[in-house]
């Protein structure tokens, strides 16, 4: 069985052009290398075989992406889920302690940057098989005063933030949170069942899921406030986390949130799905030209295929699909991976797509949530645009679903957050519409004036709410990967804004 730290043992590149770089840089002196047809998947047959016989498991595949963490060279991981190969069982945890990792620790002589404490560890939470898979950067010889959280996309893992960790663990007195959804990644994957009857109860079941489990997470480590950063999917759970349980954020950011924007399609009682969307470019969409300087400004609409509609409705993922196809999966995905992942250098593009494909390919979980969030195009059943003027309104107080609080003769005397800031991150050529961004900066400054307007003076000094549409430039949906260098100055900019905000709320 391989072992964390352990690579892929001679398997070829997945994407043709680097495939094509090392037959022939392999090649005998004078061979003419054939030209490269990447076509859409560009996994080779045998090649693909390969992969799925040698069964990479995801802590060898998350190891491997960490490894190229600046001034990290051996990430910790620990083993207690996903340790070996997918099976018919789906992927095992274990409380054995021998399989926990022992943090890392990098030196002010070998990181510029440091001391500091790099750890991999799974949380546990209540319940059966509940855990969450955490990878955290602390800062040593220093007091932790305030806390980065970041969660990843549909499908994604946290090791898709790998050139991030090192930038934004740099700030004094900060800790840094990456952590993979409940069902997703390398965290514990229970059987998704939703007991609801009625649509929207469908709905606020199906996020609570996710966001009941990271309220847990949150009080297990004792944190009390922090800044949450959710991309795409994640950006979605982080608006209906600070609905459910408002008081814990000092900032929200989005990056490219999934959900924002009104589909009549997609919240009617039927549900019929929408006839066109620009999700597809998700997987069709070659992020080479995504950060050139020649990239279209907006991706062209698509189609969203019938057969596709039929498996959405029939809560068929994605993975299922690579999970059945055996063999032939590792291929399948490379159609998606040799074009989100075309614009890395070769090792950490191979790294990427190993690792998404023993993601996807254990056994299905939190993935299923997504028909009863999402209708196909990326078109929420309960729209974002509805409810995220209520983020930092809400009454704090234990809320049953993520649902804005209306202002009633009742609730006048409780006590209310006093605004917090939201920051709505886009890639210049992302296939999520930016237009939502700016729609729902509106909908929330509207709120904020309605709420000054009869806000006492204590309350007026202590409001703290703004909203802003930020653009990554040369980037696509994944901002933080694509432009990674704007993302991580953006982050920075943002997370000092949160001490002076402190500061000046301390003074009052």
């Amino acid at each position: 069985m391989a072992t964390a730290g352990s690579d892929a043992g001679g398997q070829k590149p997945m994407l043709a052009r680097h495939r094509a770089k090392d037959d022939a840089s392999n090649a005998p002196t004078g061979h003419v290398p054939p030209r490269a047809q990447p076509g859409y998947f560009p996994l080779g047959y045998k090649e693909g075989f390969s992969q799925w016989w040698a069964g990479l498991s995801p802590a060898v595949t998350e190891h491997k992406v960490l490894s190229y963490v600046p001034y990290l060279q051996k990430p910790p991981t620990h083993t207690q889920t996903g340790s070996a190969p997918p099976s018919v069982k789906g992927m095992d945890m274990s409380l054995d302690t021998s399989k926990e990792a022992k943090p890392v620790r990098t030196t002010s002589i070998t990181d510029p940057y440091g001391p500091r404490q790099w750890n991999s560890e799974l949380v546990q939470l209540s319940g059966k098989n509940r855990a969450l898979n955490e990878f955290s950067v602390t800062r040593l010889d220093e007091p932790v005063e305030n806390n980065l959280v970041m969660l990843h996309g549909y499908g994604a893992g946290l090791g898709f933030f790998y050139k991030n960790f090192e930038a934004l663990s740099r700030l004094p007195n900060w800790k840094t949170y990456a952590l993979d959804l409940l069902g997703m990644g390398r965290s514990s994957r229970p059987a998704f069942r939703i007991h609801a009857k009625d649509r929207e109860s469908k709905i606020k079941e199906a996020e609570s899921w996710f966001i009941d489990a990271l309220e847990e997470w949150r009080i297990k480590r004792g944190i009390d406030k922090m800044i949450l950063l959710g991309h795409s999917l994640g950006g979605y759970m982080a608006v209906a986390y600070a609905l459910k349980y408002p008081g814990h954020l000092n900032k929200l950011i989005l990056a490219s949130p999934v959900g924002i924007p009104e589909d009549p399609y997609a919240v009617s009682e039927e549900l019929p799905e929408p006839g066109e969307s620009t999700m597809a470019n998700e997987f069709t969409q070659s992020q080479d030209t995504t950060t050139s300087k020649t990239a279209a400004a907006k991706p062209p609409p698509r189609k969203t295929p019938k057969w596709l509609n039929t498996l959405w409705d029939a809560n068929i993922s994605p993975f299922s699909i690579v999970r059945l196809a055996g063999p032939i999966g590792p291929r399948l995905v490379s159609g998606w991976t040799s074009r989100r992942f075309s614009h890395l250098p070769e090792e950490e593009a191979q790294a990427l797509h190993d690792y998404s494909y023993s993601l996807f390919r254990q056994r299905g979980s939190g993935e299923y949530a997504l028909a009863y969030i999402l209708a196909p195009g990326a078109f929420a059943r309960s729209p974002l645009i509805r409810r995220i003027q209520g983020v930092g309104r809400q009454i704090i107080a234990p809320h049953a679903e993520a649902t804005v609080d209306e202002t009633t003769k009742q609730s006048v005397d409780r006590v209310r957050e006093t605004g917090i800031p939201v920051v709505l991150m886009y890639g210049e050529h992302d296939w999520m519409d930016v237009k939502g961004g700016h729609a729902a900066m509106e909908s929330m400054e509207a709120e904020k004036r309605k709420a000054l307007a009869g806000a006492s003076q204590e309350d007026r000094r202590r409001e703290n709410g703004d909203a802003k549409v930020t653009i990554i430039k040369k980037a696509g949906h994944h901002v933080y990967l694509d432009g990674a260098d704007q993302f991580n100055e953006e982050m920075l900019g943002e997370m000092r804004d949160v001490e002076r905000r402190q500061k000046r709320l301390k003074a009052l």
